[in-house]
């Protein structure tokens, strides 16, 4: 292209990096295709089936014809209704249906939030490592993301001193997420309170990505930011979804609650750009929300299991430091005591690096740290099946061994 030719792609979007969890994903399913024993601990998806009492009211809906047709924007009013009525059974405090918009999964919640409230020159603080989506949705808006990490040392728990010495003038909005997607890092109710109370002081606008609630072990307990400071109702808005916790990440539903005008703008931009969520997903997601948790405290009988499985297994590697993942599905190993080493004649100068010779040369896909951050950590997640959690750590700790 010459400096004369016209752009062909826009600049705002030229500019965003594919979802490298995604990616890892793919080539390990691609490899797989190929007939390579691939395992992957890249994607953040359940192994487990919807469970079937949701499937089952999706086929019933799907016979409906008042399905087949649109529907509002916001969401059909029965699951906005289920969505207030979870809200007061699980986090303890009440919200209007009015105030929910359904979006297609938490990915689009995560944008539409953002693009709510930012405009060019704002600023957002992100907590890191992070989920590889919240920079790019920020970016998409003009707006600018203020880093503050958060290392193994911290159990990547971030502090208010250290989100106070990122605040400028231009601070709009900190994300906060716990639990964490990447880490499984829980902040405490003193912790998400303090966090909270700091935003309200300053008049920060929080994101908070609740989807992995009920995702949590050991002596962790997951804190919804508004049942601690309801004073930030005003400037909070909540996003979550049905994907990990029922096991419906191809479904597509989540949802955003907030301020009055927020969600009224947010409800006016979906209409142009995706209408509704497919009804039949609805429908389900009512059903889900309605049908209680007995099988989502199954599934995380699972995780639990394979979390220590993981971590143990992890910890027996020389060179990770591995801290105990309290939520979520993610082990995330500080893999910096193994950048310098020479594995198999390669030299090892990133987590990027590791991450490719421990695919090339044993068949496993990890997501390496620079996804979420910087370098020299890796995410490995849980969310699949015992025989191969232990067959792939397994790999990777015979091929470490070798250096």
């Amino acid at each position: 292209m010459t400096s004369s030719s016209p752009r062909r792609v826009s600049a705002r979007l030229g500019a965003i990096a594919p979802s490298a969890t995604l990616a890892v994903d793919a080539k390990a399913k691609a490899l797989k295709a190929a007939g390579r024993p691939v395992i992957g601990f890249g994607a953040g998806e359940p192994d487990f089936s919807t469970p079937q009492f949701i499937v089952d009211a999706a086929i019933a809906a799907a016979n409906e014809a008042k399905n087949h047709r649109y529907t509002p924007a916001s969401g059909l009013p029965e699951l906005r209704q289920a969505i207030a009525d979870k809200t007061k059974r699980d986090s303890g405090y009440e919200i209007d249906p009015a105030t929910t918009l359904v979006t297609n999964g938490g990915k689009q919640a995560v944008f539409q939030a953002f693009a709510s409230i930012l405009d060019p020159g704002d600023e957002v603080i992100l907590p890191a490592p992070y989920w590889t989506t919240y920079p790019e949705a920020i970016a998409l808006t003009g707006a600018t993301t203020v880093e503050v990490f958060a290392g193994a040392d911290q159990d990547y728990l971030v502090t208010v001193d250290q989100l106070e010495a990122a605040r400028t003038d231009a601070t709009k909005a900190l994300l906060f997420c716990s639990p964490s997607n990447p880490t499984g890092a829980v902040y405490s109710a003193a912790q998400t309170k303090e966090i909270g109370e700091w935003a309200l002081e300053h008049g920060i606008w929080v994101v908070t990505d609740e989807i992995y609630e009920h995702l949590v072990y050991d002596d962790a307990t997951f804190t919804p930011m508004l049942s601690v400071v309801p004073d930030l109702a005003d400037t909070c808005i909540v996003v979550n979804g049905v994907a990990k916790t029922y096991a419906m990440t191809g479904w597509r539903v989540g949802w955003m609650v907030g301020p009055t005008d927020v969600i009224k703008a947010a409800t006016n931009f979906q209409s142009h750009l995706t209408s509704n969520v497919a009804n039949i997903s609805q429908r389900a997601a009512i059903a889900a929300l309605n049908g209680g948790l007995d099988e989502v405290h199954e599934m995380r009988t699972a995780f639990d299991r394979r979390r220590k499985t993981m971590v143990s297994m992890l910890r027996e590697i020389d060179g990770l430091v591995v801290p105990t993942p309290k939520g979520a599905f993610y082990a995330y190993p500080s893999v910096e005591g193994l950048i310098g080493r020479t594995i198999r004649g390669r030299k090892i100068t990133s987590s990027i690096d590791l991450a490719a010779v421990i695919l090339e040369e044993v068949e496993v896909a990890v997501v390496p740290g620079e996804a979420f951050g910087p370098s020299g950590y890796a995410r490995l997640s849980y969310a699949l099946g015992d025989d191969d959690l232990v067959e792939g750590v397994g790999r990777i700790q015979s091929l470490l061994a070798e250096g």
